[in-house]
């Protein structure tokens, strides 16, 4: 991907304008964290035509932002994956900090990289502007981007196109705006009494042994803020400590690993699942308030697809509650179909529509979880659906390979990985 990056800002300038002539830069630099960039020229006429910055994410997709010497901002998507046709219409979904879905439509400039045309003073930019967290639905897929540095990133593109119109591209240097300083806000700190230390809290989850190596999966927001040591326990069996060894933020997937193997292993369905289905949840919900145990719940695969068309996720009518996350979704013949992975909010989602919703949950599909397994380089059991089992033996034969996940972590941290399941 890192060939193709400055390709893609480069083309960007090109899409005001019907030189086919290619771009030249960066001149001067852009550089805040993981955004990189600076000022464009026309490679034909040697004229400034933009500035531009982008980044590259986990799942593989590169994000810039683009402001043209007219001050038009522009969005560009890229992933060396894709096989695009330009001039065709590309539909995106974008979301921002969770509010509804803006529908746009993205123009493939050749065959990875599209355009997103963002005017001035329009709703979109604004949003952008002060959003944290955007993800883009586009070919059947969800892209999360973190926009923590998009209050400084769009400041210093407007800067670096004042720079260059006033100073020359000659001229150009490191356009990046610093952050206002907070002197009064200083002084204040400065002479109050010093924090208190963040309580800590004990958080839980659940996870699932996957190898003959010892290594566990869970969801990433399960361990994500975890301080000290992870411990998994299966059920009657002393605590043991888990090692982090890599996880997966975008599709919310971690990998642990134990000093020593398990006995039993989990088995990951090979083909596909049906909506209809029956499915069976097990996990560790409100470890110590309900039971100590963990619990069984039943239900079917009620759709395919998650919250907008997300075809990572299964929705299930399973009961799960805080606790459940990264557990095993098992099928009617005890073999993995999906890892639980959250709930509906049902108390947004009724001052949104005026309803409470009834078992609508979610959990990662296989294919998700078996790629991140296949990149992680570990190796797993797969097969097809066996006989079909009682609930009773599922949940026995489940009791072998599941865990309960445990860590200390800030109360903070635990109330933000509550509110998300």
């Amino acid at each position: 991907m890192k060939a193709t990056i400055s390709a893609v800002v480069a083309t960007l300038c090109l899409v005001a304008s019907s030189s086919s002539t290619s771009a030249r830069g960066p001149y001067g630099s852009i550089n805040l964290g993981n955004w990189h960039g600076g000022a464009y020229t026309d490679d034909n006429s040697g004229l400034f035509t933009h500035c531009a910055a982008g980044a590259t994410y986990q799942s593989g997709i590169y994000f810039v932002v683009s402001v043209s010497g007219d001050f038009s901002w522009r969005l560009g998507f890229a992933h060396e994956n894709w096989q695009l046709t330009p001039g065709q219409g590309f539909p995106l979904a974008l979301t921002f900090d969770g509010q509804a879905a803006i529908n746009v439509q993205g123009m493939p400039i050749g065959s990875h990289l599209v355009n997103v045309e963002m005017p001035a003073n329009s709703a979109l930019i604004a949003q952008f502007r002060k959003a944290k967290v955007m993800t883009a639905f586009a070919q059947s897929q969800l892209f999360q981007f973190s926009l923590n540095q998009t209050a400084q990133l769009l400041p210093s593109l407007a800067n670096c196109v004042v720079s260059v119109k006033k100073n020359g591209i000659a001229n150009a240097a490191e356009f990046a705006v610093s952050p206002p300083k907070q002197t009064a806000a200083k002084e204040v700190v400065a002479t109050a009494a010093p924090p208190k230390p963040a309580r800590t809290v004990e958080q839980t989850g659940t996870g699932f042994v996957v190898s003959n190596n010892g290594h566990v999966v869970t969801n990433q927001h399960v361990v994500d803020g975890c301080v000290g040591d992870i411990q998994g326990n299966l059920s009657g069996e002393a605590p043991i400590k888990l090692r982090l060894v890599s996880s997966d933020e975008t599709n919310d997937l971690a990998l642990l690993q134990a000093p020593s193997p398990f006995k039993e292993v989990a088995t990951i369905r090979d083909k596909p699942i049906h909506p209809g289905d029956s499915v069976v949840a097990i996990g560790y919900p409100y470890h110590g308030l309900l039971t100590s145990d963990f619990t069984v719940t039943t239900g079917i695969v009620s759709s395919l697809s998650g919250i907008l068309n997300d075809t990572r996720y299964l929705q299930i009518s399973a009961a799960v509650q805080p606790g459940n996350s990264g557990g095993p979704l098992l099928d009617s013949g005890g073999v993995v179909v999906g890892m639980v992975a959250a709930k509906l909010n049902a108390i947004k989602f009724a001052k949104a529509t005026g309803n409470i919703p009834e078992n609508i949950n979610f959990a990662i599909k296989t294919g998700a979880l078996r790629d991140f397994l296949d990149n992680s380089v570990v190796g797993y059991q797969a097969a097809d659906t066996r006989n079909e089992l009682k609930t009773s033996d599922i949940a026995r034969n489940a009791r072998a390979f599941t865990l309960l996940i445990s860590c200390t972590a800030t109360e903070q941290n635990a109330s933000a990985k509550k509110s998300d399941d």
